[in-house]
């Protein structure tokens, strides 16, 4: 059944111009709490609708589907005056505009942060590039690219193997977090500035620029500090860690599961439970540094002791005991199992307008008690909501005719800024204008 939306503080107006992952990530999540995002796209569309197999029961793209409910979407051929203009004006009344074209494109476009602030002063403009502004410019944002000379396929694999992406599209997903984060810290400080001199017209946005490299390399966290410490590089370990043993992968009688210990306690009940207490006093083994330091000896006396039952028997044993340990599920398990913890993973989003159109996604991870989040729309199709406004009469950023139904309304703020629409001139794109 459809979760049911609840009553809203005035929505933000976000202007989505972003495509693929990382961008629209960061939108949904700003959608799920209320915020009303127009989805603006070419007449191609989210270069992710094409991205198929697999598909839902409509036939569209679970990859589109997956970072794009509650958005509806509107087609602005930007190679044309009148796209231009209708893509300046949702950017010219947006709180947020969030796009990630290469550098200099959307000036190009006349769309770039100085002409969109000059109009629209309180605007929350965030670019979301590749490499940077810098250099690295004219560099393809692709994930598996930064992947790879970010580093984090050099530490991810088997250590005898070769260099392994990680199964989804993560740099894309840490991207989209820390560009939701800095919106939300611009719209912060944008309305301190307003309430400290109790003059909206004097409030201003900012502009926040995130990066899939900075990004990558921020999360590398204890492994990029150990390289800055050490000047050295780490190598590949396969699924143990180069801090912590026995914190890994193991096989019992019929499939694998993870041991995660932590501390020396944890170890001694490990052991214990596994029928070789004396391991705990083994001098290789007394403290998580010798253990680090005898791995290779320790993962398969443990791994000998562990075949003597299935991974469930051992799961259930070290859980009460407090020893972390989890099977490795595959994504349909891992549902299943978060629904037996009470959890509820998984929604289902009904088109009001085509109740066969049902659209199941997961659920948004953030819990905010007297907030919760609300699904409303499931993912669009092309220019579904062709030209669409605001949902709301008025807004922080100007006027806005409302121009679509929305199952909670809010109430809008006074205008609170003045945009001078002055549309730009369409300019001719190329495809390597929207990598």
């Amino acid at each position: 059944m459809p979760h049911e939306p609840s009553a809203r503080a005035p929505r933000l107006r976000v202007a989505d111009f972003s495509r693929v992952l990382a961008g629209p990530y960061a939108t949904m999540m700003l959608a799920d709490f209320g915020a009303d995002v127009i989805k603006i796209e070419s007449p191609a569309g989210d270069d992710t609708r094409q991205w198929l197999p697999p598909t839902d029961a409509q036939g569209s793209s679970t990859y589109f589907g997956a970072v794009n409910r509650n958005k509806r979407s509107v087609v602005c051929d930007l190679g044309t005056d009148e796209g231009c203009a209708a893509a300046w004006r949702l950017a010219t009344t947006a709180d947020v505009v969030v796009e990630n074209f290469r550098p200099g494109v959307m000036e190009r476009f006349g769309l770039g942060y100085e002409a969109v602030r000059a109009a629209n002063p309180g605007v929350v403009y965030c670019s979301i590039t590749g490499f940077g502004a810098g250099a690295g410019a004219r560099l393809p944002g692709y994930d598996l690219l930064v992947q790879a000379v970010g580093g984090l396929m050099s530490v991810t694999g088997p250590a005898e193997g070769e260099p392994s992406k990680v199964g989804v599209a993560l740099v894309d997903v840490l991207a989209g977090l820390n560009a939701l984060s800095g919106i939300l810290l611009a719209l912060r400080e944008r309305d301190s500035r307003c309430a400290a001199t109790e003059d909206p017209d004097e409030s201003t946005g900012g502009r926040v620029e995130v990066d899939l490299l900075s990004t990558l390399l921020s999360a590398l966290t204890n492994q990029a500090a150990g390289t800055l410490a050490t000047g050295h590089s780490p190598a590949r370990l396969g699924n143990a860690h180069p801090s912590i043993a026995p914190y890994e992968l193991f096989t019992a009688s019929d499939r694998d599961l993870v041991i995660a210990v932590g501390t020396d306690s944890q170890f001694r009940t490990l052991v214990r439970l596994l029928g070789a207490p004396g391991l705990a006093t083994d001098p290789r083994y007394l403290g998580n540094a010798d253990r680090v330091r005898h791995r290779s000896e320790l993962r398969p006396a443990l791994e000998a002791l562990l075949g003597g039952h299935p991974a469930a028997h051992w799961v259930d044993t070290l859980t009460d005991a407090g020893v972390p340990a989890g099977l490795v599920n595959s994504i349909s398990e891992a549902f299943a199992f978060a629904e037996r913890l009470g959890g509820a993973p998984v929604v289902e989003l009904v088109s009001g307008e085509d109740p066969r159109r049902i659209s199941r996604q997961v659920a948004n991870p953030i819990h905010l008690g007297t907030r919760p989040a609300d699904y409303r729309l499931p993912p669009p199709r092309l220019g579904e909501h062709a030209g669409a406004d605001w949902l709301e009469p008025g807004g922080r950023n100007g006027p806005g005719a409302a121009a679509a139904a929305d199952p909670a309304p809010a109430s809008a703020p006074a205008p609170a800024f003045r945009p001078t629409p002055a549309p730009p001139t369409a300019l001719r794109r190329t495809e390597q204008d929207l990598s």
